[in-house]
């Protein structure tokens, strides 16, 4: 079964899974979930228990966007809406009626607005024309990406398989040299009984030869 020693900060487990049998016997499990709740049990973590890891840098992929939208949570303040003042065309109001000035300055606006619908329907056009090439090339790029990815995926999941099957080859092996071994240390201890039953006989016979003969 498995057993775990720890030699200058190193765990070594002498568990061989592959080969090891018994784990569905009856009582098995029991023991494993007993000596898992006796170690929790045990284990009495202190709120300080990280203290020998340093002190995390929360503000380290922050921005001052990020920043200044957390501070605006943490004083529960609501978000800031979209302002469409720009895109709205006033008239002068009432008092400004024969105001030359008022005038020119929604007229200007006017322009402005106008100059600005301009440009995103040229927008809109260059997309319409050049857009459907791009968008082609950032999918192939894509594509690309997932190709590879998936490439890599498959190349760690056959090397986990080999390593797996490299595991499994090993412990079969180191298991049945185990299984030879105890086989032969079985049989040594059995011989080495039979030649200590036979050297007790022998004995028991030699003192029986010497009362004999005294």
């Amino acid at each position: 079964m498995a057993g775990t020693a720890s030699v200058a900060g190193e765990v070594f487990v002498d568990a061989l899974p592959y080969f090891d049998q018994g784990y569905d016997a009856p009582g098995v499990r029991e023991a494993a979930a007993a000596l898992v709740e006796e170690e929790t049990r045990r284990y009495r973590p202190t709120k300080n228990y990280l203290s020998y890891l340093p002190t995390p840098d929360f503000s380290t992929f922050e921005t001052e966007i990020m920043r200044n939208e957390f501070e605006r949570l943490a004083a529960r303040q609501p978000m800031e809406l979209l302002s469409m003042k720009r895109y709205e065309l006033p008239a002068p109001t009432s008092g400004q009626k024969n105001d030359i000035t008022a005038w020119q300055e929604c007229v200007n606006n006017s322009m402005a607005q106008l100059e600005h619908q301009a440009v995103r329907i040229e927008n809109l056009e260059l997309m319409s024309q050049y857009g459907t090439n791009a968008w082609k090339v950032y999918n192939g790029n894509l594509a690309f990406m997932i190709e590879m990815a998936q490439k890599e995926l498959h190349k760690f999941r056959k090397q986990i398989q080999d390593l797996n099957w490299q595991r499994k080859n090993d412990q079969l092996a180191a298991g049945a040299k185990l299984r030879e071994l105890e086989s032969n240390w079985v049989s040594l201890v059995s011989k080495n009984y039979e030649i200590e039953r036979a050297i007790v006989q022998l004995e028991n016979e030699v003192g029986q030869l010497r009362q004999q003969q005294g």
